[in-house]
């Protein structure tokens, strides 16, 4: 299972980058900085690939923001619910792209379009994110799509972690999971498909 941490101001201290970091690296195999709040997120994504580029994260994203992430030389970006149309300009500057999707349509729409992986979201209860999807229908997403599918949502367990990949999850997201635990279980390195 491919091992994605989201941070975001709750788990991301910059006054304590190196050692957030270091606590994401030792149980995440990917990573995404998020922080929708703040006016300098360009300079806090500067301090945060420089870190994060120390370790051996197999990819380390931006959020929502493409050409932030070309200029910095991120690995890609990842796109919200939203953002449908920066797919292919995403692509276009050679970015591995991943895009938060809700329904069956919308991850179909997105493997058309050349999206590299997605998230489906949510499948466990979340705070104020709606009905969890549940993982039956987890399974039928993931067997109609060819690329990597990320379950998001309500994912603080080993159990629900295992759960999601019983029904054809390559890899689980969260934020709250990498908080205070450490994923036990080593996450495989899988080759994933995209060009850099």
């Amino acid at each position: 299972m491919i091992a994605y941490a989201i941070s975001d101001p709750s788990t991301l201290n910059f006054q304590i980058l190196k050692q957030d970091i270091e606590r994401f690296a030792n149980s995440a195999e990917m990573i995404v900085y998020r922080d929708k709040s703040t006016k300098i997120y360009s300079d806090n994504a500067k301090l945060f690939l420089a870190e994060a580029k120390r370790h051996n994260f197999s990819k380390i994203l931006l959020h929502t923001d493409y050409r932030l992430a070309h200029s910095l030389e991120a690995d890609g970006v990842h796109l919200n619910s939203t953002q449908f149309n920066d797919i292919v300009k995403s692509k276009v500057l050679g970015l591995f792209v991943l895009i938060s999707t809700h329904t069956l349509d919308e991850a179909l729409k997105a493997q058309k379009l050349g999206a590299d992986m997605l998230t489906y979201s949510p499948i466990f209860s979340t705070p104020n994110k709606g009905e969890p999807k549940g993982v039956k229908e987890l399974q039928k997403l993931t067997s109609l799509l060819d690329i990597p599918v990320i379950a998001l949502g309500g994912i603080i367990s080993k159990e629900q972690i295992d759960l999601c990949e019983k029904n054809g999850a390559e890899g689980f997201a969260s934020i709250r999971y990498f908080t205070n635990k450490t994923y036990q279980q080593p996450p495989t390195t899988k080759t994933i498909q995209a060009e850099k």
